[in-house]
């Protein structure tokens, strides 16, 4: 057996006992154990970690540790440049796209409404969530932390609000994805692209007080609803700017 010390940084925190947060704690690892096996064994799904130094230097998840070990173990940075250390996953994702847990429908919803391609449904498992990550390249957002845990999952996100508009906030927040967004070019409700249709065409469809106070209407011709940037348009965007309760 080894001891090794650990230190774990900011959000990280959230995932320990109160009594570990916010400081140097030592414990007791087997001989053959790797960073990321310690890391997960103390509560913190690996998809959380952004950076990991071992005395000083940035390790892999790999790393066994030996005895005397310092471990400081960080979130995903922000602001800071950490160019020159190694990150534990190679590369980013190219494209940025989402799958829901059955937990999430709401904030699944809002992600879809601002743009971002979130496959959701209350009927998926865990086994067929980490499918689809891995097979299509997809972010895991949860707040089932032992769902993170699985190995064929290399992205993810640990939702910490409760209710969706307050999720959908500290999803922009953390990943930074205003600069991303495309309001309103998904269907809320399949995910299917939209298109502008022209405004006669709309008018059977809609009630006419609708048809009186809007120019434009989409469409989504995976499922047929008919669109138009009403009041929560102006909803959408308190919401991201933190007007409204989370």
């Amino acid at each position: 057996m080894v001891t090794a010390t650990f230190r774990f940084y900011e959000e990280l925190n959230d995932f320990l006992p109160p009594a570990l947060r916010r400081r140097d704690f030592e414990r007791t690892c087997a001989r053959a154990a790797t960073a990321k096996h310690m890391i997960e064994a103390l509560g913190v799904p690996h998809t959380e970690v952004e950076l990991i130094l071992i005395n000083g230097e940035s390790s892999g998840f790999g790393r066994i540790l030996c005895d005397g070990d310092r471990v400081a173990v960080y979130p995903v940075f922000e602001a800071l440049d950490v160019a020159p250390l190694l990150r534990v996953r190679e590369r980013p994702l190219r494209v940025t796209r989402f799958v829901a847990d059955v937990h999430l429908g709401a904030l699944a919803h809002l992600l879809r409404m601002t743009g971002f391609d979130t496959l959701y449904d209350p009927g998926f498992e865990d086994s067929v969530i980490a499918g689809i990550a891995a097979r299509e390249h997809r972010i895991v957002l949860t707040r089932d932390c032992e769902l993170l845990k699985r190995r064929d999952i290399t992205h993810g996100c640990f939702v910490h609000a409760l209710k969706g508009e307050a999720q959908l906030r500290e999803i922009f927040e953390r990943l930074d994805l205003a600069r991303s967004a495309r309001p309103f070019t998904l269907c809320p409700h399949c995910n299917a692209p939209v298109r502008v249709i022209d405004r006669a065409l709309a008018r059977p469809r809609v009630p006419a007080c609708v048809y009186e106070g809007y120019e434009r209407f989409t469409t989504c011709d995976a499922c047929g609803r008919i669109f138009w940037e009403g009041w929560h348009r102006e909803r959408l965007f308190a919401m991201l700017e933190g007007r409204l309760p989370g």
